[in-house]
């Protein structure tokens, strides 16, 4: 299972949220390539940013920002916050984004989102399926969808997605463990026939966010079979080190 800090950014600083609540905003860092350079130098491969700002404005914000993570560092990121057209993936990935995530664009804008799945392909483009009670929310988190979490995910399974950050936006930043049976129910409702041969017929790689506490509720989540785990405030707030990290990544 790929470790993946994060990092989420307002005016170019490194900051956390609790429950997506921008009234809650702490900043960890004013420099997010120190941060970044801390992460690889223990061993992390993978970063997952997100510009808080663009996810408010709409569009891409803090591509700055990911630019100088992208030339200064050799982690693979994906990037997420407000895209919401075609240029705004141009600059995203020409600012070195390994991939870009789609959460409010895949509601508001379906063929938009296909349209990127079918140029960029599966490995590029992951679904943002952010929930609340299991709802879908868009903008920033702002807003409730009439879409529930995990026929979202199917419906957009069929389509080609192979990669899905999801996060319970009750638990994000509430240190109080992860979504352990929304994750268990997605992966069992994805699982998929021996019979099958059609090329989207492939494994869902779920990657969990929101509520990592501690470090043991890491291999819980590799055991549910996940394949990405997101962690965010437990870094910051010293409850998971990055030594801890380090080896567990040395030892998979």
């Amino acid at each position: 299972m790929r470790i993946i800090p994060a990092i989420d950014i307002i005016d170019g600083k490194c900051v956390r949220l609790t429950k997506g609540d921008y009234n809650t905003k702490k900043v960890y860092n004013e420099n997010p390539l120190e941060v970044a350079k801390a992460f690889e130098a223990s061993g992390v491969q993978y970063l997952h940013v997100v510009d808080l700002d663009g996810a408010k404005a709409s569009h891409i914000v803090n591509y700055k920002v990911l630019e100088q993570v992208a030339s200064k560092t050799s982690l693979k990121i994906d990037f997420g916050g407000g895209l919401k057209t075609n240029e705004d993936l141009h600059i995203a990935f020409n600012s070195g984004a390994n991939q870009i995530t789609g959460g409010s664009i895949a509601v508001k804008d379906p063929d938009v989102f296909e349209s990127w799945i079918s140029k960029y392909g599966s490995k590029k483009i992951i679904l943002g399926a952010d929930c609340y009670n299991e709802t879908i929310a868009v903008s920033g988190w702002q807003e409730q969808s009439n879409l529930k979490v995990i026929p979202f995910i199917q419906d957009y399974k069929a389509k080609g997605i192979e990669y899905v950050i999801c996060t319970d936006i009750s638990k994000d930043g509430m240190l109080e463990g992860p979504s352990f049976n929304l994750y268990k129910r997605i992966l069992s409702s994805c699982v998929i026939s021996t019979e099958q041969s059609d090329e989207k017929s492939h494994q869902l790689k779920l990657i969990a966010s929101g509520g990592i506490s501690t470090f043991e509720e890491i291999p819980k989540l590799a055991n549910l079979g996940c394949e990405g785990v997101i962690i965010g405030k437990a870094i910051y707030e010293h409850r998971i080190s990055l030594k801890q990290l380090e080896n567990y990544i040395l030892n998979q």
